[in-house]
């Protein structure tokens, strides 16, 4: 693809209007191998988008290019981000908790560029069911995960396939060394932007609170009566302590979610949509949420629990202050707390207890059975709330189509009188059946 053709349709199928600096650097880069070291938050992902779409030439009943990440909600995230810059070209997600038969389906007609979880891309491999033979470009993202021990025998494996290999962009915000023997990566170009004038740690307050008891969770609750309206994840080590804090919380009738990987990841996907729309501002959440979640304006992290290591205390504090934005990082310290090295902290704090705008919500979700399999679109469903149910466009919130299922934002005082108006109406032809989710 031409450059022009990915920037025309960034700048008009996006909010975006121009690239960072680390992004025109990529978009010019010509090196073969490139690691991309950059903060959360920071446009990594366009980054090496740009980068990977200029290499790719017309379809040709192969794959040309594969992303793999550790995550499906990375996995996600890319798609994305990549689908609307690649007109013209096929671009699929391949991971875990997703329908397989669905995938199948998909990979009938070949795509040019696939997007995976290591572990669903050699499932694919194995069935023969895609045929990697042909890929010239890979991007392994958050490569300092998917290269460690736990998906290295995946990785290698898949790596074997890729007999074409002639780009690779290895992508984090923290650095590996070394790089794993399998990767085939030689005269590789470091593009460092860690260390930039404007990190994320100079737009951050990081704030030590100290819990007079050794069960933080009055000081949490204290904590978060005492901030104004904003979207905070609270980061715990475990998911019996997620659960415990999330039980807890709503007994105080706070707006909660959940995240863990125990959940089904579905009901991950939904936690993370509603921290995105407004309607759960609040999201407790393991290390699971510490990459990959690419939403804007976070204004608070708490860590429940000390971080268990350097890249940990990273990845965390990176779900706020992104692209330009500040942000501040809460630390509930105990008696039996040691504060790691790479924790420093500017000031202390004394929760009051109170604020003059507590974290609520004004928005609920519905909940709509058909979704982009059903050929349902985020603009079938905006103009089914404003013909059918009256809505103006500033009172439809924030719309995701999945794959057999939507959901939208709406007001939540009208919440309950917009599902009895569209009850007898179809949507784009078709009967669906809304609901209030909860």
């Amino acid at each position: 693809m031409k450059l022009k053709t990915i920037l025309d349709n960034l700048f008009s199928k996006t909010e975006i209007t121009k690239l960072n600096a680390m992004q025109e650097v990529m978009a010019e880069a010509s090196r073969s191998n490139i690691v991309l070291l950059a903060p959360t938050g920071s446009g990594k992902t366009l980054a090496f988008a740009l980068y990977l779409l200029q290499r790719l030439a017309a379809p040709a009943g192969k794959v040309q290019a594969v992303v793999m990440a550790p995550s499906r909600e990375l996995v996600i995230q890319i798609h994305s981000v990549l689908r609307p810059l690649a007109a013209g070209l096929k671009v699929t997600a391949l991971y875990g908790g997703h329908s397989m038969a669905d995938e199948v389906n998909t990979l009938s007609v070949t795509p040019d560029v696939v997007i995976a979880t290591p572990g669903r891309l050699l499932d694919h491999v194995q069935r023969r069911q895609i045929d990697l033979s042909g890929v010239r470009s890979l991007v392994v993202d958050e490569y300092d995960k998917a290269l460690e021990l736990g998906f290295s025998d995946e990785m290698n494996r898949i790596i074997r396939k890729l007999s074409q290999l002639h780009n690779i962009v290895l992508t984090s915000a923290t650095r590996l060394e070394p790089i794993p023997d399998f990767m085939p990566v030689n005269d590789i170009e470091t593009i460092d932007y860690t260390t930039v004038t404007a990190s994320p740690r100079q737009r951050m307050q990081v704030v030590s609170v100290e819990s007079p008891q050794r069960d933080k969770l009055a000081t949490l609750i204290d904590l978060l009566h005492s901030l104004d309206n904003q979207r905070v994840i609270i980061f715990v080590n475990h998911r019996e302590s997620a659960e415990r804090l999330f039980e807890a919380l709503k007994r105080e009738k706070m707006p909660v979610g959940l995240y863990h990987g125990g959940l089904e990841q579905r009901v991950r996907a939904q936690a993370v949509d509603l921290l995105d729309n407004g309607t759960t501002p609040i999201l407790i959440a393991t290390d699971l949420a510490a990459r990959g979640l690419d939403i804007d304006n976070i204004g608070a992290v708490i860590h429940y629990h000390m971080p268990t290591s350097a890249e940990a205390w990273t990845h965390r504090n990176g779900r706020t202050a992104r692209q330009d934005a500040a942000g501040t990082i809460y630390l509930i310290t105990n008696e039996v707390d040691d504060m790691p090295p790479y924790a420093t902290v500017d000031r202390s704090y004394v929760p009051t207890g109170h604020s003059d705008n507590p974290i609520h919500s004004d928005v609920a979700t519905l909940y709509i059975n058909a979704g982009r399999r059903e050929k349902i679109s985020r603009g079938d469903i905006a103009g089914y709330l404003m013909k059918q149910a009256g809505l103006k466009p500033d009172q439809v919130g924030r719309i995701s189509v999945s794959d057999h299922s939507s959901i939208v934002a709406v007001p939540r005082d009208m919440a309950r009188d917009i599902i009895r108006t569209l009850a007898p109406h179809k949507l784009k032809n078709t009967r669906v059946k809304i609901s209030l989710l909860q």
